[in-house]
């Protein structure tokens, strides 16, 4: 499964975020020092997507694929806006999609995409 283009074809629209995420494991011991490990190889990718003029169908089709995705418990491709890279094993960070209708073809919405395996 494929997040959807816009009927555009753009992905996103500005202004979108993204952003390296660190897991670090910390372990406190009794005497209070710390132990930190990483969690993951390297950073995973994460990326806030807005979108704010999408027409009904637009938004319709967002949110067939966020409840076909099951939120957070779905895994999907999504292809970064800046480098075309797509990225195999992705989801939603939450499990509620918020929506907005301003008006006609006014509609919006803000999507939170992680990557969920660094290589």
């Amino acid at each position: 499964m494929r997040f959807p283009r816009l009927k555009t074809g753009a992905l996103a629209q500005y202004p979108a975020t993204r952003a390296l995420e660190f897991n670090t494991g910390v372990v406190r011991f009794i005497d209070g020092t710390e132990q930190r490990c990483r969690q993951r190889r390297a950073p995973a990718k994460k990326w806030i997507v807005r979108l704010e003029l999408l027409d009904e169908t637009e938004l319709s089709t967002l949110a067939a694929f966020f409840q076909a995705a099951a939120g957070r418990a779905g895994r999907f491709e999504f292809r970064d806006p800046w480098t075309g890279e797509l990225y195999a094993n992705c989801s939603f960070v939450v499990d509620e999609l918020e929506m907005e209708l301003a008006g006609e073809m006014r509609a919006g919405t803000v999507l939170t995409i992680r990557e969920n395996a660094a290589a």
